[in-house]
């Protein structure tokens, strides 16, 4: 289709017109060959160059036809008319001095008078060949340029938010009877600040990945509510928790010494109190293929976390940062206590009971 519209096109319209694109083409081709080593574009955009060469020649040989047309084939033409009429119509004889007298007049009416049998040169030809070179050279530098110089919005990566993980399933009755819990979504947008890259150390990050869950907490039947919100950078990967028990982050402090923690320090956070501690999390592989089935439960990347009490007179329930990367590293310290200053406003303390 595109073919039939282009040999629609008029010869000084099509020609240079398959002159810009078979340029631009060739050459773009040619750069893209070189930088990547690429022999098959390479031999790509020789084709385009050739092609474009060909249409040029064209051009020319086009434009010397209008400078120079030949004046035989209008010459033969007439001679060609003469002679047949002469025959059809046989002249009758005459007397010498009518004869000199006709021989003389058609002597001066057979001289070129002028302006005839000269062709008129088009002086437009070469004008009109310059004004489409022009505007399509014009159409394909816009198109060559506006690529580097206007973002493409297919090619931007939109960073994910919690408004992509919004669910509205039914709170947990756990949740019911907990005074002023927060929510999954309150803790995502908590979590998710435009700041959040650039408090771990990451500041030309976007967030690849955002979720949340209304969940309750391990082994305690459904009773415990424990909303948690996740936000995944290509360096780091953040979760906040809460957790509404009875635990005192005293208490758990005393129990990390029991258990498999490492590097524990107390400090306070806002006036409350605050742990903080190394553990390692769990790697779990799914296996998609015909079997479905899943690897065992391995040991994942060592993670950095604090836990923080809900109020500050520790009444129980705590709210966990954790870090983590897939390399392993890890932010400092104070880049944990930097978001926990950040997180914890938006967490209603936690009342007496």
């Amino acid at each position: 289709m595109l073919g039939f519209l282009i040999r629609r096109l008029p010869f000084w319209v099509r020609e240079p017109l398959l002159i810009v694109i078979g340029s631009v083409l060739g050459v773009r081709i040619m750069y893209l060959a070189v930088r990547d080593h690429d022999r098959i574009a390479a031999g790509l955009g020789v084709v385009f160059l050739v092609f474009t060469a060909i249409r040029v020649y064209a051009v020319i040989q086009a434009l010397r036809a209008r400078r120079n047309p030949s004046p035989a084939a209008s010459a033969d033409g007439a001679s060609a008319d003469a002679a047949a009429q002469s025959q059809a119509h046989p002249q009758p004889q005459v007397q010498p001095q009518a004869q000199a007298q006709i021989h003389s007049q058609a002597s001066a009416g057979s001289a070129p008078r002028p302006g005839q049998g000269t062709p008129k040169k088009d002086h437009n030809a070469l004008g009109q060949a310059v004004a489409a070179l022009a505007v399509f050279g014009a159409l394909g530098a816009s198109v060559w340029v506006i690529p580097h110089v206007m973002p493409s919005s297919d090619n931007v990566a939109k960073p994910a938010s919690c408004s992509d993980d919004e669910t509205h399933d039914k709170l947990p009755k756990a949740y019911e009877r907990t005074p002023r819990p927060v929510t999954g979504e309150q803790l995502c947008k908590a979590l998710d600040r435009p700041d959040l890259a650039k408090l771990l150390g990451t500041p030309g990050e976007t967030a690849t990945n955002v979720s949340s869950g209304n969940n309750t907490a391990a082994l305690t039947d459904g009773k415990v509510a424990e909303p948690e919100a996740e936000v995944e950078f290509d360096t780091y990967t953040v979760n906040v928790s809460a957790t509404y028990n009875d635990m005192s982050t005293d208490q758990y402090a005393k129990l990390m010494k029991y258990g498999d923690e490492r590097d524990v320090k107390t400090l306070k956070v806002l006036g409350r109190r605050a742990v903080l501690s190394s553990d390692h999390t769990m790697m779990l592989e799914i296996n998609l293929g015909s079997s479905g089935s899943g690897g065992p439960v391995q040991q994942g990347p060592l993670a950095r976390t604090l836990s923080v009490a809900l109020d500050r007179h520790d009444r129980g329930g705590y709210c966990e940062i954790s870090v983590w990367s897939k390399s392993g590293a890890l932010p400092s310290d104070s880049v944990l206590v930097d978001i926990a200053q950040k997180v914890l406003p938006e967490i209603p303390e936690r009342s007496a009971r």
